[in-house]
């Protein structure tokens, strides 16, 4: 029997198959997992089913908390130097089931700011 999703659970569907069918040219997806504490990032290549590159808040140069934006700023700075060294600049961005506000948006202004383009 087929199981009935919870509404985050399509929200999250529904952004990532658009993600999916927009990306083309062979973006790497730039996926957030926010929790109450921490934060983290990961550029995924969906052809390879490989993730290129992470960061996380709980990671020990990151040196912020992550349940602040300082701290999300901090990680998405480290995941753009990240990228940058895979040879990756152009990404997709998922946020996921989470709106774009506070911690995800702090996220992706800093890796925009570190070189990645989305």
């Amino acid at each position: 029997m087929v199981r009935k999703l919870s509404p985050i659970e399509r929200r999250a569907r529904r952004n990532r198959t658009q993600l999916k069918k927009n990306a083309g040219e062979g973006r790497l997806r730039l996926s957030v997992y926010r929790s109450s504490k921490n934060i983290s990032a990961q550029l995924i290549d969906d052809l390879k089913g490989v993730t290129v590159a992470s960061a996380s808040s709980q990671e020990e140069g990151v040196g912020a908390k992550g349940s602040n934006k300082d701290g999300a700023a901090a990680v998405g700075k480290l995941l753009a130097e990240r990228a940058l060294k895979a040879g990756s600049k152009k990404v997709v961005f998922d946020r996921g089931r989470y709106i774009f506000h506070g911690r995800v948006k702090a996220l992706a202004d800093a890796a925009r700011e570190g070189g990645l383009e989305f």
